[in-house]
């Protein structure tokens, strides 16, 4: 269940002083991030009186799963994506938890905090869970994602392809991303160039800041990127969640498991007609999950042989 949580274990920012933006000032804001990082041509900006929302595919045009070796034998589907950002946002000083996306990137991939261990509580937050930190478990590509159970792409620490990508890149001052209570995401940087002092940041990884009144960063050590949100969200509840592929016969998918000790190699391929093949290998035998356009919108026929499954292949059509 979602909920407020107020973490005593280490200090928080009592009183920041938040800027009042026109709502049309911090909407144009978040258009001039995705702009300036170049990613208007495939992540859509529209604002409401109360929210600028990003919709992408959550699909990045930037090498996806090379490199993981703890897999949980998930694939990554374009998937529509609506990130709503406060347009007003206010800071409460209280943790905001949640197990899903906590804000999203420039171009449009959600962002989550560095666990995979489920919605994280006020001790969680306090120290690192090592057990559960995707990065240091192996669960990441080269670029600080992977696909999770909805068989969608999401950074857990800093996107740093993307980030290499953007047309801003190396520029201190560059939005990398937003928080969904409305403050911006920068880099390990200060937006004028400084050092962040140690200590400075918060049990989220954030810290006051004049433009927009509070910022997140993103970090070498963990947490390495927006661990809870330090604004107020009214509608946290209803936030964004990508839906899972649905078997098309009714029989659903066993999830996968992470592999015993990893896997070896896994490499993603993507094909311009929309196709692709994730393959890899485990004590000596060859694995793959493939799948392809099936015709039906969202949908895809899937062929697959994984571990998870003792190597059997299973084929079938799956959609949002």
């Amino acid at each position: 269940m979602n909920r407020l949580i107020k973490c005593t274990a280490a200090p928080l920012l009592l009183v920041v002083a938040t800027p009042v933006f026109a709502h049309e000032d911090h909407c144009a804001a978040v258009t001039a991030s995705v702009e300036d990082a170049g990613f208007s041509d495939s992540v859509t900006v529209t604002c409401t009186d109360d929210h600028a929302t990003l919709t992408s595919d959550t699909f990045p045009d930037h090498e996806l799963m090379t490199g993981i070796v703890g897999t949980n034998e998930q694939i990554p589907v374009p998937a529509e994506y609506g990130a709503p950002i406060i347009l007003a946002p206010e800071f409460s000083g209280t943790p905001l938890t949640r197990d899903a996306a906590l804000g999203v990137a420039v171009n449009g991939v959600p962002i989550y905090d560095y666990t995979g261990g489920g919605e994280m509580s006020e001790a969680d937050l306090a120290h690192h869970q090592a057990q559960h930190d995707t990065l240091q478990t192996g669960q990441l590509d080269v670029c600080g994602g992977h696909a999770g159970r909805g068989d969608d792409y999401h950074y857990h620490v800093a996107p740093t392809c993307m980030m290499d990508a953007m047309n801003n890149a190396g520029e201190d001052d560059a939005i990398i991303g937003w928080a969904f209570d409305g403050f911006p995401i920068y880099g390990d940087n200060n937006p004028d160039g400084t050092i962040i002092a140690e200590g400075a940041l918060d049990v989220c990884n954030g810290q006051p800041g004049d433009d927009f009144g509070y910022r997140y960063h993103t970090s070498k050590d963990a947490p390495y990127i927006v661990q809870c949100l330090m604004g107020v969200v009214t509608d946290f509840e209803k936030l964004p969640r990508v839906r899972p592929m649905t078997a098309v016969s009714g029989d659903g998918a066993e999830p996968g498991r992470p592999p015993q000790g990893g896997v070896d190699d896994l490499v993603m391929t993507r094909n311009e007609d929309g196709s692709a093949s994730m393959d890899y290998s485990y004590q000596g035998q060859d694995y793959y999950i493939r799948y392809a356009p099936s015709g039906t919108e969202n949908c895809y026929d899937y062929t697959t042989s994984t571990v998870t499954n003792g190597g059997d292949v299973m084929a079938g059509e799956f959609c949002r």
